[in-house]
């Protein structure tokens, strides 16, 4: 049943599962009220109205069931009910009712999703272009109506709407949504630019190669949806045991009936054995889970999550934004001549100061963390993509590409050795020129989470049997960050098809893995969405990711993942290890009933204290 959207501190008392369980309490309640005031026959007219109004429900509910050759954790409820109106026992059909509306309330909670319907990602989708005419004009179309040959122009801060190659002058891209790379990517006139990434510098011009239909970004969307449809239905915790009790149930009731000639003693051991355990206790141990997971800053939606993380055996990790922090920070600085490190960052932070570029930020926030006095550069001129040149102190400062550096008349040479190294490392560098001569370099790393480490250990301590990293870099850089974590296996140079591809390989080789995929961004969405569990870090610009995957760890920690992961075990623990005991004690009750011990309606209350035994063991996943 959805769920309406309501705003507001009480939005929940609207829900529609919980109104009906609302309903049906006012229902027993006012039949209690009317028995007390000596109406019998009113009583037992409002307790077989709550009965039957759920009865036409449960039944239609448990012939679909049937239909896919199913057998669900209602069936017994059904049966209860209806024998319950049959035999004119009608307070003991409406607190089976009662109960059963009250779980399927509890149910709807735990299971409820918090997704948009990928909203997210299809608003991101570019829906015009900036296209040269013949006669050298702009005009604005849909990017649907782009073709191969046509000519874009792509303003500061505009998505390339379609696959194309660069015409004119070089480019800055933030490439973040397809690769998960942080920092942005020059790229030169006649190399291939995907659609989905963002200009990050000066317009520039590109040359349609695809139809925006055929393009990269929208592959991606296509992929979340195919991935949403695939993804495999659920068993309930619940349904599994059903499969064991309503077969005893109904031998134990059907030998009732025959050995006493009395089919009330038949219904009483139905209403006993009417699985509230299963109904209440796993959806209230699921939904602590939930809420515990909630207090660690990890978001699950709904107690399915709980029951399938619980159950992964296999852990697939992205690396930007998930192990590492997502952000470029110094990793050193060489200098040549006379120049000193500190004089290089201060002079290059301050000339930053005028530049949005995220490197500026990066080399700014370092320069503050190192106590340096910046100074305000006067004379400033930047080419976006390329680098910055200004005065600060009387010195004239350039930052930039080597390329920059030779623009503004300095020779790169003696700087080149040290780029080589960072390059062969995977990082970036920034050039630094002072009074025209080369005076040092700037290696930019984004640096692996202090706690990634330790949350790969905790998941192979938690019985994790594989721990794998999905990456869109090298492989010399991603296979030295998986030997410094300890992850188990290492996939390089992904697209986000190949993310898919290798979710599908760990779910369906050989060993047929529940796997729990981890990711930031969009090129991770469809990947999050195959998965059995979808995880996804909420990392600034993680809004499609967070969307499509079934847990959002909210907190800047990737431990998150191992917290979700042992909570979830542990509520999932609580829920069997209540529905066995409810399961047991529900046995027992049906032995009294069937040698006609427990009329109907006493069976109903006794139900009802062990439903309080179980709910209260179930609570239990609330504590740490």
């Amino acid at each position: 049943m959805s769920a309406i959207t309501i705003s507001g501190r009480f939005a929940w008392v609207r829900e529609p599962d919980v109104l009906v369980a609302f309903a049906a309490l006012l229902g027993v309640i006012a039949g209690l009220g009317l028995a007390a005031a000596d109406q019998h026959t009113a009583a037992n007219v409002v307790w077989a109205v709550v009965t039957g109004a759920l009865l036409i429900p449960l039944t239609w509910s448990v012939i679909r069931t049937l239909l896919r050759r199913d057998l669900g954790v209602d069936a017994i409820a059904l049966v209860a009910m209806a024998g319950a109106l049959a035999l004119q026992e009608f307070l003991a059909g409406a607190v089976v009712a009662l109960m059963l509306a009250g779980g399927n309330a509890l149910e709807a909670a735990a299971g409820r999703r918090a997704r948009h319907d990928l909203e997210a990602l299809v608003a991101r989708v570019p829906k015009w272009a900036m296209r040269r005419t013949p006669g050298g004009d702009l005009e604005r179309v849909p990017a649907g109506e782009v073709v191969p040959g046509d000519v874009l122009l792509v303003r500061a801060g505009e998505i390339v709407p379609v696959d194309g190659r660069i015409v004119d002058v070089p480019a800055l891209l933030d490439e973040s949504a397809l690769t998960g790379e942080p920092l942005p990517v020059e790229r030169m006139p006649g190399d291939a630019v995907r659609s989905g990434v963002a200009n990050a510098a000066e317009a520039f011009e590109l040359v349609a190669t695809r139809p925006a239909s055929e393009s990269a970004y929208a592959a991606i969307v296509r992929l979340v949806e195919e991935a949403e449809s695939q993804r495999a239905p659920f068993e309930r915790m619940a349904d599994r045991y059903a499969m064991l009790l309503l077969p005893v149930t109904l031998v134990a009731a059907g030998l009732a009936w025959a050995l006493s000639g009395d089919p009330v003693r038949a219904l009483a051991v139905l209403v006993v054995a009417t699985p509230c355990p299963l109904i209440l206790a796993a959806p209230i141990a699921l939904v602590s889970g939930v809420s515990r997971a909630a207090r660690k800053g990890v978001v699950l939606k709904g107690g399915v999550v709980v029951e399938q993380l619980a159950r992964t055996t296999a852990v697939l990790l992205d690396k930007t934004g998930t192990l590492t922090v997502g952000q470029p920070e110094i990793q050193r600085i060489a200098t040549t001549g006379d120049a000193r490190e500190a004089d290089v960052l201060r002079l290059a932070a301050s000339l930053e100061q005028h530049s949005a570029h995220v490197v500026a930020g990066a080399l700014v926030q370092a320069a503050h963390r190192d106590d340096l006095s910046l100074a305000l550069p006067s004379g400033v001129r930047q080419v976006h993509g390329q680098g910055i040149e200004g005065t600060i102190d009387g010195h004239v400062v350039s930052v930039g590409s080597a390329e920059w550096l030779r623009s503004c008349g300095i020779d790169p040479h003696s700087l080149l050795d040290h780029r080589g190294r960072a390059d062969e490392e995977g990082r970036g560098v920034v050039l630094v020129g002072i009074d025209h001569q080369p005076a040092g370099l700037i290696v930019m790393a984004d640096p692996i989470r202090p706690d990634a480490r330790a949350m790969v250990q905790r998941l192979h301590e938690a019985g994790v049997t594989e721990v794998a990293m999905a990456t869109g870099d090298r492989r010399d850089v991603a296979e030295a960050v998986a030997a410094d974590l300890g992850i188990d296996v290492v996939h390089a140079e992904c697209s986000p098809e190949d993310k898919v591809a290798v979710v599908t390989a760990m779910r369906e080789g050989e060993g047929r893995h529940r796997v729990a995929m981890v990711g930031d961004g969009i090129n991770d969405a469809p990947a999050l969405a195959i998965a059995d569990v979808g995880v996804a870090m909420s990392a600034p610009g993680a809004t499609i990711a967070s969307e499509t995957a079934d847990a959002v760890v909210m907190v800047d920690r990737v431990d998150g993942v191992a917290d979700a992961i042992a909570t979830s075990r542990r509520a999932s623990a609580i829920a069997r290890q209540s529905v066995i005991a409810g399961m047991l004690m529900s046995f027992v009750a049906m032995g009294f009933a069937a040698f006609g011990y427990l009329p109907p309606v006493a069976g109903a209350l006794l139900q009802e204290g062990i439903d309080v035994i179980v709910i209260l063991n179930a609570l239990r996943a609330l504590r740490a």
